[in-house]
């Protein structure tokens, strides 16, 4: 896949809809205009570097933050599966967008801290 559109048009319509959705979200959580591109064959946005990347699944939406953006949000992350750097949500259930937004947000500012230390070099 070259696009994220052409990524997101590749699954099921069930998962198409929940991607669109993941989307959504994320790009309102970012201000400005964030790059948005195919990485590890994943859909991700990138502002400062790779804030989040997502991706679609047969029973599930992937939402991809590193580690540092599950371990920051494990508390509020009770019934959903997660791993290291991941964090499944079922295609039945509504996305919580709200969690999703925060999350971003918080990896959005460990990117723009990133920078400013690697300017002030």
């Amino acid at each position: 896949m070259k696009t994220v559109t052409e990524y997101i048009d590749s699954f099921p319509a069930d998962v198409k809809k929940k991607l669109k959705e993941m989307r959504g979200i994320i790009k309102s959580a970012i201000s400005g205009q964030p790059e948005e591109k195919i990485s590890y064959g994943m859909a991700a946005f990138d502002k400062d570097g790779i804030v989040v990347w997502y991706g679609g699944f047969k029973s599930h939406v992937g939402l991809y933050p590193k580690g540092s953006g599950v371990a920051a949000f494990k508390d509020q992350l009770d019934g959903y599966k997660t791993s290291k750097g991941a964090i499944q949500f079922p295609l039945d259930q509504p996305l919580p967008a709200e969690l999703i937004t925060r999350i971003v947000q918080h990896r959005l500012a460990e990117n723009e801290a990133t920078a400013r230390k690697k300017l002030k070099k």
